[in-house]
């Protein structure tokens, strides 16, 4: 299993040599070990991959992401036969216990809202409208407490009028943060030997990656709280790189010390492990530190 997220912003040619990725570009020639990448993000349509490189990847079951002419992700690629994948592992899915997924879902929600309180606090804002809606909050949210409470946090964490719908800077960022979330969210659902399609409660038929945004709604509040830290103005190379690095951040996963992308691995896992009846609870405890702290990325081209 890689660890490097590797993030191509300028015109490059990547290939594949030796167990090697070779990104070349006008200044020089980048060789990273296949074994290392778990995350290629192409930011710039002005960069070419070989079908070699791409083939190897998917084979090394790395995630890569490629983005449009504004620098959006726009898909991704989803290996077509994960080792680790069965008729049986699909029945099981497609089986999944009803009551199960109402209330992972339930657990999914209340972990999410909670985590919205935390951003707001962190920010020295009165969370009292929202304290009062998450205690509300019934099983598999039939009155939908989270569609209500969005309406009412991101104005309070931004600014009065603040719509996710409008165009413009900040919500690019936010945009361009959950996508990559999600991207990271479906490899680790593939590494289970389950559709990404079939949701527990995202059942959109337009939507390949339903159950990816089940089991990441928790996880939002993070990157909606490192970009109200920013002032933005539009959605640079230098933004996209430091929310790539967000998988790096330090917190508390469940009580355990440690970064994003492995609390993302653990999350997966045992919702996986919860909805296939192995195991009994799916615990969703998400500690964030007092400030987010730079980290170098492993590797920008």
């Amino acid at each position: 299993m890689g660890w490097r997220s590797i993030v191509v912003t300028q015109h490059a040619k990547i290939s594949y040599s030796g167990r090697r990725v070779i990104v070349q570009t006008n200044q020089n020639i980048n060789e990273i070990p296949i074994d290392d990448i778990e995350v290629l993000l192409i930011s710039t349509t002005q960069a070419v991959i070989t079908a070699r490189a791409v083939s190897e990847l998917a084979r090394a079951a790395v995630k890569v992401i490629f983005s449009d002419d504004t620098g959006e992700p726009v898909c991704e690629t989803v290996d077509y036969l994960p080792n680790n994948r069965s008729v049986s592992l699909l029945q099981q899915q497609f089986n999944w216990d009803v009551a199960r997924k109402e209330m992972l879902w339930t657990w999914l929600v209340t972990a999410k809202i909670q985590m919205q309180i935390t951003v707001l606090q962190k920010q020295q804002i009165d969370t009292s409208e929202l304290d009062y809606e998450f205690h509300k909050i019934e099983v598999n949210d039939i009155s939908n407490r989270e569609a209500v409470v969005a309406r009412k946090y991101f104005p309070l964490l931004f600014e009065t009028g603040f719509e996710r719908r409008n165009f413009q800077p900040a919500n690019a960022a936010l945009n361009y943060g959950y996508s990559i979330l999600l991207s990271f969210i479906n490899r680790n659902i593939v590494a289970t030997g389950c559709l990404t399609q079939l949701g527990i409660h995202h059942h959109n038929d337009e939507n390949q990656f339903n159950l990816g945004s089940d089991l990441m709604e928790p996880f939002r509040p993070i990157i909606d709280w490192w970009v109200s830290e920013q002032d933005i103005s539009e959605l640079t190379p230098e933004i996209k790189i430091q929310l790539v690095d967000l998988l790096n951040l330090e917190l508390k996963f469940n009580g355990q010390n440690t970064i994003l992308r492995n609390a993302l691995k653990t999350h997966v896992t045992n919702c996986v492990s919860y909805l296939n009846g192995e195991r009994e609870t799916a615990k969703v405890e998400v500690e964030l530190g007092d400030e987010i702290s730079d980290h170098a990325l492993n590797r920008n081209v």
